[in-house]
């Protein structure tokens, strides 16, 4: 059954402006996140919100926002840039945090490469692993004692297996076999000088749910996300975008086709589909008769071997 078909409701809370049609499910989702979110400023002293200007980051920068209206997210948005992003949403990271008037720290991978921190086998590694250094860096520079991500479940093996809270060491490393127990909704969230906590409010959420979600409360996002046309070139079973920074190999046909991201990532590693969705609804009916995760039909880093996400994570990554 499609969430389209459970009950409706309306939230006319004169708190926050952002008051649409309400879903009686996305209602429960929302609840458990807003839930969540306030956890994570009652128990930890210097927050940051992972921002990368994606949909999943734009929904929880939302439900921060609604958590605790009307005063600002006690947040600052953090951003691990490898400089290989796509330029609309690097724009729109930066339109989404002034309209929010909140804080945005952005951290380069250029400069963890200067600094001898990262080192590339060679110029055309994918940076995106690398950026679990970066994020350390900036966690100890700045003291973050917790970052808010927008992770889920359903993305990922290695995702599936995350606390709520997830605690990761002095050497900001996650061991799935030394995460607490989370019985009835109860955290906990002390960490010892250099300890951290990942938190993800978005745990139980579905891409599904994520896109319902966007469409109920009319939360802009870059365009990529959307049908468009675009030169590719196809790799295996995937669509590679053709840029600077993925350029057609000899021999390579280039078609233009109509497709849309239904991830954004760094340009390397992130590949479209095909698809003549253009609207949220289009979007939404399109993602409710898919059959493969996002990142399993789009990120091509994941696909290395079966356990990429588990080992990045391992090392400190998101």
């Amino acid at each position: 059954m499609l969430m389209d078909d459970l009950a409706v409701t309306t939230d006319v809370s004169p708190a926050f402006p952002f008051a649409r049609q309400r879903n009686g499910y996305l209602a429960e989702l929302e609840a458990e996140s807003i839930f969540i979110l306030r956890e994570v400023a009652a128990e930890c002293r210097n927050v940051a919100l992972l921002f990368s200007g994606g949909k999943d980051s734009a929904v929880v920068l939302r439900l921060a926002q609604k958590a605790f209206a009307p005063e600002k997210a006690p947040v600052t948005l953090l951003h691990i840039d490898t400089e290989q992003n796509f330029p609309e949403v690097i724009a729109f990271r930066d339109r989404m945090a002034r309209e929010a008037d909140l804080p945005l720290t952005v951290r380069s991978l250029d400069e963890s490469i200067r600094n001898g921190r990262v080192r590339l086998r060679h110029a055309n590694e994918s940076r995106n692993p690398h950026q679990a250094v970066t994020l350390l860096d900036a966690i100890a520079e700045f003291g973050f004692d917790a970052c808010i991500g927008g992770a889920r479940r359903d993305e990922e093996k290695a995702r599936a297996k995350e606390r709520v809270f997830s605690f990761r060491d002095d050497s900001g490393q996650w061991n799935p076999k030394a995460q607490r127990p989370e019985l009835w909704s109860l955290y906990n969230a002390r960490v010892h000088k250099g300890e951290n906590m990942r938190v993800f409010p978005l745990s139980n959420w579905t891409e599904l749910d994520v896109w319902q979600y966007i469409r109920q409360e009319d939360i802009p996002l870059p365009e990529l996300y959307f049908a468009h046309r675009r030169d590719v070139v196809r790799r295996g079973n995937a669509l590679v975008p053709v840029t600077h920074l993925t350029p057609a190999a000899p021999g390579d046909r280039v078609e233009n086709l109509t497709v849309r991201f239904r991830t954004v990532g760094d340009i390397p590693c992130t590949a479209p589909v095909e698809s003549d969705a253009a609207t949220l609804d289009d979007i939404v009916h399109e993602t409710a008769a898919t059959r493969i995760t996002e990142r399993g039909a789009t990120r091509l880093d994941d696909q290395a071997n079966d356990a990429a996400m588990e080992l990045r994570k391992r090392q400190g990554y998101f």
